[in-house]
């Protein structure tokens, strides 16, 4: 296995590019792995690479499926050598910076069928729905500013596991920007969370006020301090409080059940039958798939 004079791993292979705002590529490392990779230049923002790093850590710390991720060197020579992997400005052709970038686990490798868009008759074979609830009042906690995406990976039974991905909008955005509204970072397709039951959502919600916070903070104090910022730590800082808010994570959880969809009277928080069933909406269907 290669790897650099730092210990990380080379990019020792570009294959593509991939559709998103902050122009990731699909490469593959000295370790002969895949990763979806993100530059320190992306055209979106300062704050993206912390963001997906950090993002990934809280979700795991969370108990919600992600990729893994590593910091990934990618080489002067290597960038130069593919040029077609380069960013595309409204000037011209922007070569990305070498060094550290954001590389995280490419999932859509081997037999198994990954998919990014379900048909509705779908969603009642993804495991545990309630994560997509468990993952929005994180989002808003987090300060997400863009939706929620999601790639799902079906099994050989036919079944769906998801895998939130994609946190660069995270903490403020990427640009650090606030005042995010609730429904700014639902997943686009709201009938995921049809049928997910008070009780269920409520059990959940303890494991974003169980979290180890100093362990977390010691994720930032190893990620290059190239990708920090001043408003990414504090925004961070601030989630991590609201985390630790029992009472403030009930308040949020009303918030959204309010917003997307009332809960049947009489059944909120009543018992073991209680459903959340939203009123109905229409879906999403004409946005671009997500970009992974």
């Amino acid at each position: 296995m290669g790897s650099g004079d730092d210990g990380f791993l080379l990019v020792s292979h570009h294959i593509r590019k991939l559709r998103g705002g902050s122009q990731p590529i699909l490469v593959q490392a000295s370790d002969g792995q895949y990763y979806v990779v993100k530059f320190v230049n992306n055209p979106q923002g300062a704050n993206v690479l912390f963001n997906e790093s950090m993002g990934t850590e809280l979700y795991r710390a969370c108990k919600l499926p992600v990729p893994s991720w590593k910091p990934l060197m990618v080489t002067d020579s290597s960038l130069d050598s593919n040029p077609a992997c380069w960013i595309e400005t409204v000037e011209g052709r922007l070569r990305p910076k070498s060094g550290l970038c954001f590389g995280s686990e490419f999932l859509g490798g081997g037999r198994k069928r990954l998919l990014e868009i379900l048909p509705g008759t779908s969603f009642k074979r993804v495991h545990d729905r309630t994560n997509f609830w468990l993952a929005w009042l994180l989002d808003i906690c987090a300060e997400h500013a863009d939706n929620r995406q999601a790639v799902f990976v079906e099994d050989a039974g036919g079944w769906l596991d998801a895998f939130f991905i994609d946190h660069g909008h995270l903490l403020g955005g990427p640009e650090g920007r606030r005042q995010v509204p609730i429904r700014a970072s639902r997943y686009l397709d709201p009938r995921i969370y049809s049928d997910v039951s008070y009780e269920n959502i409520l059990s959940r919600l303890y494991a974003l006020a169980a979290l180890d916070v100093d362990r977390l903070w010691q994720c930032v104090a190893v990620i290059p301090d190239e990708w920090k910022s001043v408003s990414a730590v504090s925004s961070l800082g601030r989630c991590l409080d609201t985390l630790a808010r029992p009472l403030m994570l009930l308040r949020v959880l009303d918030g959204v059940i309010d917003n997307h969809g009332e809960v049947k009277q009489g059944e909120r928080g009543t018992g073991s039958e209680a459903i959340l069933r939203p009123g109905v909406q229409p879906a999403a269907t004409e946005r671009p798939l997500p970009a992974y």
